[in-house]
């Protein structure tokens, strides 16, 4: 190993035992790092029990989801029935786990509009029930308004297939949740044609 000559002060020795120190640290880093990235080896036993397994049809369950063409169509016909009566309005259009599907914000709708469309289809597809029938039900549990992601109000409707929600539509942006529980209707009443 080589010696640091004596003539060098104690400063420049601890500055370049320091270096030192950190050049073997980081070839020990990247050895155990190249180490650790490296393809493991594994018996033909290892393997075999890694492979996928095929669920029995007895542990699974099919569903039934809206199409993008049909969420869109559905959300493009509550727009237009807002628009012939001058309501500026946001529709979204959910499925059956409250993910959105397709949003159509109208011109001139307001930027709480938003947010309460998507609130409003949730809450219908999440209870397979208009939002109108819900608001009705806060009456007697009133803690339902605290479930994150509902909106209570008027304007949301539900669409089914064999009797389950599969999505939900929700309006809002109109002078009146009944409104906009119309024109949500209007768009659940385009998928059916």
């Amino acid at each position: 190993m080589n010696r640091v000559p004596k003539n060098y002060s104690r400063r420049a020795r601890v500055a370049t035992g320091g270096a030192v120190l950190a050049v073997v640290a980081l070839a020990g880093f990247g050895a155990v790092s190249a180490n650790a990235s490296a393809p493991a080896t594994t018996s033909a036993a290892t393997t075999s029990a890694a492979a996928s397994v095929s669920a029995p049809a007895r542990a699974t369950i099919t569903s039934t989801h809206l199409t993008i063409d049909a969420a869109t169509k559905a959300a493009q016909a509550a727009l237009d029935a807002a628009e012939k009566e001058n309501q500026r309005v946001t529709v979204a259009v959910v499925d059956r786990g409250g993910n959105t599907i397709v949003t159509l914000r109208g011109d001139g709708a307001g930027p709480q509009s938003y947010e309460s469309a998507e609130r409003k289809a949730f809450t219908a597809v999440a209870w397979n029930a208009p939002t109108s029938q819900l608001v009705e039900r806060l009456e007697q549990s009133p803690n339902l308004k605290d479930i994150p992601g509902t909106l209570f109000l008027a304007g949301g409707v539900p669409v089914a297939a064999d009797k389950a929600p599969i999505a939900g539509i929700g309006v809002a942006g109109a002078p009146s949740g009944a409104l906009d529980e119309r024109f949500a209707q209007a768009g659940a009443n385009a998928i059916a044609r």
